[in-house]
Parts: C-alpha cells; structure tokens; sequence
C-alpha cells in the first residue's frame, strides 16, 4: 500500500511539472538569498577571529596607563624584573597610498609565538633578520606589493597568517618607523604567570589591567551591519516561502480528489501525513541543496564589496573571499526544511482534517468579508507587537522588532485593502465587462494575495532602503564639503619632519593647520580627542547641530569642548552638560557636531589644553589652506624639498572621492539584495499565475460563450495583473517612507549613534512604479500566451457537465 500510495501522489508531479519547478525554485531562491547573507557574515567574523589571533588579544590581558597615555620602557623592564611575563606592543597607523594601515610592533623575544613569525622562520627568513636593524614587515600579499615601492620602509615578507591591512614586525622597528622611540602602547600579560609575583597596585599602580577583548570590540562595531544583512536575507526568505505556500495550497487543492480516492481504498490519514510530510522533505532538501550553490555563488559575487565596506568603514579586517564553513551549509539546509514545513503548516493542517469522502469539487477563490476582516485585525495586532516591543527594550533588536511587526502587519493588511479598493472600483464600473472584471479581480484576490504581498515587501524594500541611501548621500555630501576645507593635506614621517614641514609651509601659504590627536582607551568605549587652533575655517564651515552661544570663542580659548553626536547620543550629554575627557581632565560641552561614518567617539578642544595633558602628541598631519590654483605647483615643491613619498601628500578632492568611494561600496550589497528581492516578488508573481491559471477556466469559459473572444480575455488576464501590482506599488510608498523613517532615525541612531535627515525622492517612486508594472506583465505574459492559444474545446468542457 505505501508502494503504491507513493506512487499515486508522485503522479501529480508528473502532470504538473510547472507546480514540482516552481516549489523547488521557491525553496532554492530563499535558501538560495539566505544561506548567501550568512556565508557572508561567517566569513566577516572568522576574518575578525583571525585578526584577533595574530595579537593574542583574543586571549591574552592587557595593561595600559589609566590615562591613556603610551607607557615608557621603565615601566615595561620594572614588571619584567618583578617577575610579570608581559610583552610590550607599539601600535599606530602607517599612510600607505593615501589610506591607513595598522602597524604593530611586538617584543618578539619576549613573545615570538605568533604564526607570522613561525611560517617567516620555517622558511628562508633567519629570525636575526626580524630583530636587528634595518627590520622586516610582515603583510599580506596585496599590502606586501604596496609597501615595497616604499625605499623609507625596511625590507617585507609575504605572509598568509595575517589580515589584511595589517603590518607586524618587531617593536623596535615600529619605533623607528614611526618616530616613537621608547613608547609602549600597552603590554601583552602572556600565559603561565609565576606564583609569587608581587601585585600589579605595588609595582606599577598608574596601569590598569584589562581583560581579554577577543573579537568583541570589532564584533560590537561591526554588529548592526551583519544585522542588516541578515535582515535583508531573512526579508528575502519570507518572499521565497510565500512561492512555496502559495504552490503547496494550490496543490493540495488539486490532489483532493486523489486524496478521497486514496482514503476510501483503505489508506489511514496518518500513514498519508508522513507520506506527504517525507515527499515535502525530499523536495525541500533538493531545492536546499540548490539553493547553497546559489548562495554561494551570490555570496563569492558580493563578498569583495562587503569586505571593502567592512574595511574603509569600520577599520574591520574582513578578507574578499568565501570559504565553505560547514555552519552555513547546515544552516542553510536547516532553514529549508524548516521554512517549508513552515510554509506548509496550514495545508498540512486542513488535510489532517480532512473529511474522508470530501467532495473534490474546485477551491473557491472568494475574498469573504469576515476573513478580510480577522486579516485586518491580525495586521493590526502584529503592528501594536512590534510597537510594544519597541516600548519595552531598547537597542538594534527593538528596532528591528518595530520594523518587522511594521512589514508583517502590512504585508497582512494588503488583501484587505486591495479588496476594499476593488469593491470600491466596481461601483464607479461601468458596462457588465468592466463590472465583472473588478469583480472576478476580487474573486481572485485570495490566489494572489502571497505574491502580491511579496511584492508589497520587495518594494518597500527599495523605496525604504533607497530614500535611506540617497538621503545619506546628500547629507554626507555636503558634510564633507564642510569637515574637508583644507586645500590639501600633508603626513610627515615624524615630528622632526613635521616640524620643517610646518616651518616651510608658514609663509607660503595662508594657513597651516596642525591636525593632532590622542587616543583614549579608558573606560567601556574609544575616544578620540583633538586639538586644533583657531581658524577662521573652523568657525564658517564646521557642522554644529547643536551649540551654546560663542561656542568658537568658549572652545578656542580653553573653556569648553566640542563633542560629536555619537558621544551625545550615547551619554546623554548636550551643551550645558560636562563631559570627561581622561581621568582628571573634565570640560563642559559648547557644542555638538556631526560626525557621520566614524563609530567611535570624539572630543575638539584647544590645541593648548591637548598639549597641556599629552605633551607627546605626535604632530605629523596638517592641514593647508591656499588658492587652489597654486595648489599643484607647491605640492611638486613640497615633494622636491622634503622628498616625500606620493601618499603624504593628499589634495583635497583625493580625499573627498576616496571617502565617497567607500560610501558607496557600503550601500553597494544592500542593493543588490533590493534587486534580488525584487526578482524573487516578480518570480512569485509569475508562478502564482501560471499554477492558478486553470483554475480560472469555470469564470472565463462563461464570458468567452457570450462573445468574448480568447485574445481579449488574454489582455484582460495581463490587465488584471497589471492593476493589481499597480495598486500594491501604491500602498507600498507610505510603507517604504516608514521603512526609510524607522531605518534613518531608529535603526541608525541604535547603530552607529547617529541620526540623519529624511529627503524625499518622487522621481524614484515613479521608476519603482514602472518596474512594478513591468514586473507583473512580464509574469502575466505567459498565462497570456497559453490562454490566447487555448484550443476553444477545453473552454466547451467546462460546460460538459451543465444540466
């Protein structure tokens, strides 16, 4: 009997070929976007562990001043002596073609075990070589090639066991490099710790001891991006399932009359439950399976982009290429099977209760009152959710929680809505065609309300992702044209360089501006504190969004600070309220600027104060300021004089496209993923139609007997999905606005800690509109064409029956 069973419910398949590749497409392309997204995301992380793992910070302590100032060798041979095994680390960033590299130097002999150096010394490379002068760097293959067109840096090595963007070597060429002679940025507390040891408070009491950060740090930085994407692989599921869903009922639709056959010979419902339930699994593994090639395909397509974001924006070391991590593959096959069960629960509910002599009969597609109405008031409760949600916790989950019970509550509250608006549109009908054309449009609803609400989310995608992107775009814009005023800018090598450089350049120019900085780690978050000088660029151009009156002359002669939104935001703090700049050094806040594309925090305060608290702040970056069209013969000059390298010297159009450039790269996946999301809308359209298009024969076969002929019904089949899509293109501006208001002002703020203003761009709803239309009579064209062609003895059929 299960032999047979078996076999009666495969036959389905072999008469219905279209069902068996639209379900197994369904399921490929939402595993297909999904499984994409997390080999993308796994990919990140592992990159970020391997980072994390050259340095030991991903298991080793480390102890730094309290006031974030670098540490002197004393320090370092005074723990060594007490018996404490540490190893000192210098860190700082090295120009390399105008962008910034991470370089560390290590104590190698007082911590060699790191795998750089092991695969150096396993080859042609004497460890003699690392430790005396001139050096060796170790980089990646790319930076390797950048770094050895530099004569002012000591001889690279390639290596594989380091990120990229990253150099290591020994501490004490980093001192020479850097200029930074007899400074420690913070010790490394290695392993196997002697008993006895005296403690950290006796011998060194100004270091605090800080424990092991792992990938954290870049993990918390990074986090709402990998959130994003996921949300955007998750969006890109739920349409691909409403394609298994909607084939599934179908159907199950078609087969009951197989199924009453199958009962009233014997079979027992639940032996037919598992039979189904196994053929469902089969099918969901085959398109799971399809669906990780697709993915990872996808996923080798945008990995180089995310990794460029991740990069430019973030400081993350995320490598260009994916691997197959056996997480991904397990869970891409596990969402398969899961989310068809998923999209097949309600079917496999009403077979379970199914009657055992139920009429076969044809399912009837009718938009009933009272379950529109319980479908509005499901959207309604799922919106209140997500708002409670949002009430209750707070953060990137709460906001995706609001965002998601928004979509959700949508999504739901389509059919009504449409079914509303086509009662409404029968009544202003006239003439019987019109009449019925809106009223067998209503009768259809229910058939193509998954699509249509793929559809729906798909667009609002776009229009909410979209008006974010461009909003950002034109804020970010004008925010560099603000913040980036100096004609050029110029990096010396040290301070000794620097300070020709400034001597040189002070009576050629109108300005030089000295850009000098301090990193403070005290406390749970970074903070960045510079000095400037007064200028009148300062005062025009700099983007205060909120400030005390004479905030320019309160902060220039020492008073107060400047801090940047994301300090405010997080802290709560806003002129008028004060804020710490390191222990013992506290101002009140003047003003408030914006600071968009850097997630760490920031503090301005005169170049004086600085000083006064980090006399040993580097000054090897400034700022000049000079007509711009003697900028170019002095830059040559500049160059001759102090024989510069090409990247210290960078003009400030380079600057501007290079930061526009990485703006770009970052939205460049989130736009594909629109892309992609709408195709597969587009594609759950066009299945909807070509599985229920014989359903329609009973509702045409009647207007094609009373003169219609079989080409104007087709072009009432293209114009019906036409409407309907238009419609659903109209809903789905005001949700696409709230999407973009929840991502610019929710999402944002609990991300990154900033909030950007909201513009307005009717010209791209009007091109979202056309692809909506486009989209639906490209999948209504082959319904079309095989109803235009349909012989006129199968529209008589219908009537074969008629008494």
């Amino acid at each position: 009997m299960i032999r047979a069973a078996t076999l009666a419910l495969w036959s389905h398949w072999r008469r219905h070929p279209v069902q068996l590749l639209t379900l197994v497409v369904g399921i490929a392309l939402a595993t297909g976007l999904w499984s994409a997204v997390q080999a993308i995301n796994a990919e990140a992380r592992a990159s970020y562990a391997r980072a994390a793992a050259q340095l030991g910070t991903d298991r080793l302590d480390r102890l730094s001043r309290s006031d974030g100032a670098p540490m002197s060798v004393s320090e370092y041979l005074k723990l060594r002596q007490a018996g404490w095994q540490v190893a000192a680390v210098l860190q700082g960033t090295l120009r390399v073609n105008g962008g910034g590299v991470t370089v560390t130097g290590i104590d190698l002999l007082a911590w060699p075990d790191l795998p750089a150096i092991a695969e150096a010394s396993s080859g042609s490379i004497a460890p003699v070589e690392v430790l005396t002068a001139p050096g060796r760097l170790f980089a990646d293959a790319e930076l390797a090639k950048a770094l050895r067109d530099r004569p002012d840096l000591p001889p690279v090595s390639e290596t594989t066991a380091l990120p990229p963007r990253r150099i290591l070597t020994d501490i004490g060429t980093v001192e020479a490099i850097l200029n930074r002679a007899g400074q420690i940025s913070y010790l490394l507390v290695l392993p196997d710790q002697p008993k006895g040891r005296p403690p950290l408070a006796e011998i060194a009491p100004g270091l605090t001891r800080q424990a092991a950060r792992g990938t954290q740090d870049i993990a918390r930085l990074t986090d709402s991006f990998h959130l994003n994407l996921t949300a955007f692989g998750l969006l890109s599921f739920v349409v691909g399932l409403f394609i298994v869903h909607g084939t599934v009922g179908l159907t199950f639709e078609q087969r009951r009359p197989l199924i009453r056959t199958l009962r009233a010979l014997g079979l027992p419902m639940r032996l037919l439950m598992r039979l189904i339930l196994a053929e469902l699994l089969l099918l969901a593994l085959l398109g799971g399976a399809i669906g990780l090639v697709v993915g990872y395909l996808v996923a080798a397509a945008l990995l180089p982009d995310v990794a460029a974001t991740l990069r430019g924006l973030y400081g993350a070391p995320a490598e260009g290429s994916v691997s197959l991590r056996p997480i991904w593959l397990v869970s891409g096959l596990g969402m398969a099977v899961a989310g068809t069960l998923l999209a097949s629960a309600q079917t496999l509910w009403r077979l379970s209760r199914l009657p055992i002599l139920a009429a076969p009969g044809q399912h009837r597609w009718s938009a009933r009152p009272r379950a529109m109405r319980m479908q509005m008031l499901a959207s309604l409760a799922v919106v209140a959710t997500g708002i409670a949600a949002f009430a209750v916790f707070d953060g990137l989950i709460a906001g995706f929680a609001l965002m998601a019970g928004c979509l959700l509550g949508a999504a739901l509250a389509l059919p009504p809505a449409l079914a509303g608006l086509l009662f409404l549109g029968k009544r202003m009908a006239r003439g019987p065609l019109a009449e019925w054309v809106m009223a067998d449009m209503r009768a259809q609803l229910p058939g193509l309300s998954l699509a249509l609400m793929a559809l729906l989310l798909a667009l609002a995608a776009n229009i909410g992702v979209g008006t974010m992107v461009a909003s950002f775009r034109l804020t970010f814009n004008g925010w560099l044209d603000q913040r980036l005023t100096s004609t050029y800018y110029v990096n010396a090598r040290d301070d000794a360089q620097g300070a020709e450089l400034a001597a040189w350049l002070t009576p050629r120019t109108d300005a030089v501006l000295p850009i000098r900085s301090v990193e403070i780690t005290t406390g749970a978050h970074p903070l960045f504190v510079y000095g400037i000088v007064d200028h009148v660029s300062y005062r025009r151009h700099w983007p205060l969004i909120a400030a005390d009156a004479d905030v320019w002359q309160r902060v220039m002669s020492g008073q107060a600070a400047l801090i940047n939104e994301q300090i405010a935001r997080r802290d709560g703090l806003w002129p008028g309220s004060t804020v710490t700049l390191a222990p013992g050094w506290e101002m009140p806040v003047a003003g408030v600027y914006s600071d968009y594309g850097n997630p760490t925090g920031q503090a301005i305060v005169a170049l004086d104060q600085l000083l006064d608290h980090f006399p040993d702040v580097p000054n090897t970056r400034f700022g000049v300021h000079l007509p711009a069209d003697q900028a170019e013969q002095q830059v040559e000059e500049l160059r001759a004089a102090f024989d510069l390298p090409p990247g210290a010297v960078i003009p400030q159009q380079t600057l501007k496209a290079q930061s526009r450039a990485i703006f770009e790269k970052t939205f460049l996946v989130t736009g594909a993923l629109n892309v992609l999301t709408l195709g597969v809308a587009g594609f759950a359209i066009l299945t909807s139609l070509l599985t229920l298009w014989s359903q329609r024969l009973p509702q045409l076969a009647p207007v094609w007997a009373l003169g219609q002929t079989r080409t104007g019904l087709a072009w009432l089949e293209l114009l019906r999905a036409v409407v309907l899509a238009a419609m659903t293109a109209l809903l789905a501006v005001p949700l696409g606005l709230v999407l973009a208001w929840l991502l610019l002002s929710v999402i944002n703020v609990a991300a990154f800690g900033w909030q950007l203003p909201m513009y307005l761009f009717p010209l791209e709803w009007v091109r979202l509109f056309a692809l909506a239309l486009l989209t639906a009579a490209a999948a209504a064209a082959l319904p079309m064409l095989r109803l235009r062609r349909l012989p006129p003895a199968q529209l008589l059929k219908v009537f074969a029956n008629e008494s």
